[in-house]
């Protein structure tokens, strides 16, 4: 027995909507991914596209920022100031070669390897 049943139309354009409880469930809002599987079997599971590699502190912020955009409070940037101090502080932090996207080498401190 399912712990949710829910039925959903398809548009024209194949779009549909989540229900509620669905959306809920995946815990997922505006603009998050879901992904469909198909089985062998024939059964399709629908599951948030992210969930594997989120991180909690990260969804916890963005949480908490689209509480205070919902609620109208203004979310502004950081000043121009702060930013290029930030920039610069990544920059010189990367070494010589100055790649703060590149791979990290080496250990870490503080790391735990999972």
């Amino acid at each position: 027995m399912p712990i949710i049943h829910e039925i959903a139309t398809m548009t024209a354009k194949g779009q549909i909507t989540l229900p509620r409880t669905v959306r809920r469930a995946l815990g997922v809002d505006v603009g998050a991914k879901v992904a469909f599987e198909l089985r062998e079997d024939g059964q399709i599971v629908v599951s948030r596209a992210d969930a594997e590699h989120e991180d909690p502190a990260i969804a916890a912020f963005l949480d908490l920022l689209a509480g205070d955009i919902r609620a109208g409070r203004h979310v502004r940037a950081i000043p121009d100031d702060l930013a290029q101090n930030m920039l610069e502080q990544a920059q010189r932090e990367a070494g010589p070669e100055g790649d703060i996207d590149g791979d990290i080498d080496g250990d870490i401190d503080g790391a735990v390897a999972l």
